[in-house]
């Protein structure tokens, strides 16, 4: 997604003074690190985190307390303390850090700094999704009580041709040392640099500021940093976001779904209310079976896996249903999309589930929302992938898709260098 040229209305991208574990003081790099804090699955995935070392970064980004407040003050007292005693501490010298993930054949590589916010009233960093209000305000309440952007948002630009001068400074500094590096336990190999030369600096935000991005991953991120903003006299460092801007013509993102688990809800009812309005198979094998009987479906249309009690591809809903139960007033490319059909016409309609974290739960990991589902008695709602071309389309518009509908990666790791807004 590229503007015509350099333009003020750009992305204005800025360096800062990275936090950091200190090598010495931690005994695996991988083991302090998390996924972002959306996609740990919990309480499995905490608890598996926690235990990894004392100082795992999921001690900052989902705090552990009694009371909401109380974890916020534990978040902000722990990332104290680790300040305090050296776990933690900030680069010497502003920079621009290049972020490069690997697993496989699979290569990602991108520019993380300080972003400037703007309204997509703006056109510069363009949302696609809808974002649950009470998860801005958790976001939010953390980010006050300790004053760090703990996590990069992954954005998405889109150069002419993977060209320009971005690209370039990228390539040559990969060539050196990294300041870091460490593989993961889900196989992706992590390296990190710094860019602190003011002229390569300056051709980073020179190239950026004709470019406009697309918010892949970290809705609720961006929306809480403009929530902060707006309770600051400007300028002052909460003008700014910390983000992750990766190249798709050099590295193409990878487009997945969030599926939904709904815990209150048991696989028999779910199939039963269906009955008349979507045609309903079973699907026979494992789980690898019913996602791509799921993708030969989705090719055709509307399509759901329902699982917890077996697999179920649900497709070929009833146009008259779609038509009383979708809003008419989106574009079609919108009443078609999977989710749209999802939360208007089963949640809401034929459910009726309250839209409460209570009751429906979004995950990343298919098995586990399975796992989950099969475990407590609850429906799991497997989706597929929209298109990242759609996804495009939609937020050029302005048109929000619903939210939770789409996971683009590979997501950067958690906890390799964070912002800290206080001095």
């Amino acid at each position: 997604m590229t503007t015509a040229g350099p333009t003020p209305h750009g992305l204005h991208l800025e360096p800062f003074q990275g936090t950091r574990y200190r090598l010495d003081r931690v005994d695996s790099l991988a083991a302090v690190t998390s996924p972002p804090y959306d996609v740990v699955v919990r309480p499995d995935g905490l608890l598996h985190l926690e235990s990894a070392d004392p100082h795992n970064i999921v001690r900052l980004i989902l705090p552990q307390a009694d009371t909401r407040e109380g974890a916020d003050r534990r978040a902000a007292d722990t990332l104290a303390e680790w300040l305090t005693s050296g776990v933690l501490a900030r680069d010497e010298k502003p920079a621009l850090y290049v972020y490069e993930q690997r697993k496989g054949d699979l290569l990602q590589r991108g520019v993380i700094g300080a972003l400037r916010l703007s309204t997509p009233a703006e056109g510069v960093v363009l949302p696609h999704e809808d974002v649950m209000p009470h998860i801005v305000e958790e976001r939010a309440a953390l980010l006050r009580a300790t004053a760090a952007n703990l996590e990069p948002l992954l954005l998405s630009y889109r150069s002419e041709h993977g060209s320009g001068g971005t690209g370039g400074i990228i390539d040559r500094t990969v060539e050196h040392p990294p300041l870091l590096s460490t593989t993961t336990e889900d196989g992706f190999c992590h390296r990190l640099w710094s860019v602190t030369d003011p002229l390569e600096i300056a051709a980073v935000q020179q190239d950026l500021g004709g470019h406009q991005a697309l918010i892949a991953d970290g809705h609720h991120r961006w929306a809480t940093s403009l929530r902060i903003r707006a309770e600051h006299p400007s300028p002052s460092p909460w003008d700014y976001a910390l983000v992750l801007l990766v190249d798709t013509a050099r590295h193409p993102l990878q487009v997945r779904a969030i599926h939904r688990l709904l815990h209150h809800l048991s696989p028999l009812s779910a199939l039963s209310a269906l009955a008349g309005s979507f045609r309903v198979r079973r699907v026979e094998g494992p789980l690898a079976a019913a996602m791509e009987a799921l993708s030969t479906a989705s090719a055709k249309g509307t399509a759901f896996v329902v699982a917890g009690d077996g697999f179920h591809l649900v497709d070929r809903p009833d146009q008259a249903l779609l038509d009383r139960t979708v809003p008419g007033d989106r574009p079609e490319l919108w009443r078609t999309l999977d989710a749209t059909v999802l939360h208007s016409t089963l949640i809401d309609h034929l459910w009726q589930i309250p839209d409460s974290p209570q009751h429906i739960a979004y995950i990343h990991d298919t098995a586990a929302a399975v796992e989950q589902a099969e475990r407590n008695g609850g429906t799991a709602v497997l989706m597929h992938p929209v298109q990242e071309e759609v996804v495009r389309d939609l937020a050029r518009q302005g048109v929000m898709m619903p939210r939770k509908s789409t996971s683009f990666g590979p997501k950067p790791a958690t906890g390799l260098v964070f912002r800290t807004l206080l001095p």
